[in-house]
């Protein structure tokens, strides 16, 4: 599909598994069950789908996934799986490389949003997968990723991101940002501080990169929060505040983490908000 200048792709970076009590916070395990069936180990199948926006001037890829440099204990943890898909295939599979990207939007920087921005080479040191690009984080979360809480510590491996300031290849930016005349970027801070979510629109579509707002359709229902995030009422907040936007406006959502619905649209009733026109995005 094409948004204003933008060609869109969805990037299939890997895929991966977490535990479907921590996914789903407080929502009894027969209740987020019914949706995403977890495994013996009680981890749900989840994806690290990035997107590719590319212009006359412009290759823009928003998140990276877990990358490459997991410990073997980690990997099995998680369930990392790169048989199937990785980065660099899907990247090629249109004709690109990693050295073709000029711009890494990187919506937060847990390690299964930014793991992929960097690489460890033949000879064991640490390089940028992107390194003609410019890499954009909000600056409250850069500062939150230097000294985490003993909470969320886990989710932060500076492998991931310290090189990317040492090398130069870091801006950083302070809150709501019209990134160009498509793209914006808005704060939250309900599942880590300063998260960014990343909207690409036109005069026809808005498209919304949920990032771990939403991180499947399952958490579009208000009281499906995950117990990650640092302030879940915060989150709940920040869902109540653009779940009417987006039912009304009729944005498309795009998915990070679900493994079965890459995008799709909602309605609000009497209810509350209901997923429809579950989708795939096209790659053309």
């Amino acid at each position: 599909m094409k948004i204003g200048n933008y060609k869109i792709y969805a990037i299939q970076t890997g895929l991966f598994k977490l535990d479907g009590g921590a996914m789903f916070g407080v929502v009894p395990k027969p209740l987020w069950s019914r949706t995403n069936p977890p495994d013996g180990r009680n981890r749900i199948n989840m994806c690290m789908r990035s997107l590719l926006l590319v212009s006359d001037k412009k290759k823009i890829i928003i998140d990276n996934g877990v990358g490459y440099k997991l410990s073997s204990k980690l990997n099995d943890i998680y369930g990392v799986d790169h048989t199937k898909f990785t980065l660099e295939g899907e990247l090629a599979k249109l004709g690109y490389n990693t050295g073709d990207v000029t711009d890494v939007i990187i919506t937060h920087l847990h390690f299964d949003h930014a793991g992929g921005s960097t690489k460890i080479d033949e000879e064991g040191k640490l390089q940028l997968m992107f390194p003609n690009a410019t890499y954009f984080v909000q600056k409250k979360h850069w500062e939150w990723s230097q000294n985490p809480s003993e909470r969320d510590k886990a989710s932060f491996f500076p492998e991931n991101f310290n090189p990317i300031k040492e090398q130069g290849h870091l801006k950083l930016l302070d809150g709501d940002t019209k990134f160009d005349e498509y793209i914006n970027l808005y704060v939250v801070n309900g599942h880590t501080p300063a998260m960014q979510l990343v909207t690409v629109k036109d005069a026809d579509t808005i498209l919304l990169y949920t990032a771990d707002l939403f991180p499947t359709t399952t958490h579009i229902s208000p009281p499906y929060i995950m117990g990650y995030d640092l302030f879940p009422l915060t989150t709940l907040d920040e869902k109540k505040k653009f779940l009417p936007v987006i039912a009304k406006e009729n944005w498309l959502l795009f998915f990070e983490h679900d493994a079965f619905t890459e995008t799709c649209r909602i309605q609000q009733n009497e209810k509350g908000f209901t997923v429809i026109d579950k989708m795939e995005l096209k790659n053309r």
